[in-house]
């Protein structure tokens, strides 16, 4: 009888750290590098109710119970699916805004699992606002004037984060001599502007140049970086009006995991050759 031998899975033997992976897009993509192989550090913040978040989060609106359960989720969930594809998980709740997180990540997925080659910016601090002077956007979101707290918000977690997270991960690369990385950030077409979601646009824009930046120069190190944009995914807001409002728009909704397949598969071999972009979903 001949045996045949399955090759390894494309990711098997590395360690992601993959933020803001308690829900949604975050926990997806976690889920899928451990499909793929990879054992993965997880990170999350849970938050809690308020006045902003009623309007839920970056897009146009709004099931605000159910995602407000999901963002106030820990990690336990995520990581039983890692285990259940036989990868390694570990979850580390961190306020990402802090300037010590990014050191604290990487100390425990190096502790867990050994090096990080494999980075995804996904953690988002979005707090809605605006220069127009209104107290609602056009799907009766309340939106706040820019401040010092909605920029320090949006830009702590989204441009300040992910600019330290990619230094921990270039650091510590080059002085282990690695010769393989993958980063992948997430935006939403901040270069553009964003309307009503002003200071999330804008750090989003920050986020894509530092990405950008890491693809030039971490090139020579083997290290590929883009980012992805996806469409409106349904990660927990999503009702039929949104569906509605995106059919007039001639946009799609998309599922968590059909984003994290794109990424998962960015991560891999297959997209060695493929570095410097910004990837949009439709």
């Amino acid at each position: 009888m001949t045996v045949i031998e399955c090759p390894p899975p494309p990711l098997s033997g590395r360690t992601a750290v993959v933020t803001g992976a308690n829900h949604g897009i975050g926990a997806a993509v976690a889920v899928e590098l451990a499909r793929l192989g990879s054992n993965v550090l997880v990170t999350f913040l849970r938050s809690a109710p308020s006045a902003a978040s009623t309007s839920q989060g970056p897009g146009p609106a709004l099931s605000e119970s159910a995602y407000d359960a999901e963002r106030r989720r820990d990690s336990s969930a995520v990581i039983e699916l890692i285990e259940s594809h036989g990868s390694r998980g570990l979850a580390v709740e961190t306020n990402l805004n802090a300037a010590a997180a990014p050191a604290r990540v990487f100390d425990e997925a190096e502790g867990a699992f050994g090096p990080v080659s494999i980075l995804v910016n996904n953690a988002s601090g979005w707090r809605q606002d605006t220069f127009s002077g209104k107290a609602r956007d056009l799907m009766s979101r309340p939106m706040e004037e820019v401040t010092e707290a909605t920029f320090e918000a949006n830009f702590g977690v989204d441009a300040k984060a992910g600019a330290l997270l990619i230094a921990e991960f270039s650091r510590r690369h080059l002085l282990s001599g690695g010769s393989w990385g993958r980063i992948v950030g997430l935006s939403s077409g901040g270069p553009s502007g964003f309307a009503n979601e002003v200071s999330y646009g804008a750090a989003k824009a920050a986020l894509e140049s530092y990405t950008m930046s890491a693809a030039s120069e971490l090139a020579g190190h083997g290290v590929t970086a883009n980012i992805v944009y996806p469409p409106i995914t349904d990660t927990g807001w999503v009702t039929s009006e949104v569906r509605r409002f995106a059919a007039t728009q001639g946009a799609r909704v998309a599922e968590p995991a059909q984003v994290a397949e794109v990424i998962g598969w960015l991560c891999t071999d297959a997209a060695s050759l493929v570095t410097g972009n910004r990837i949009r979903l439709r």
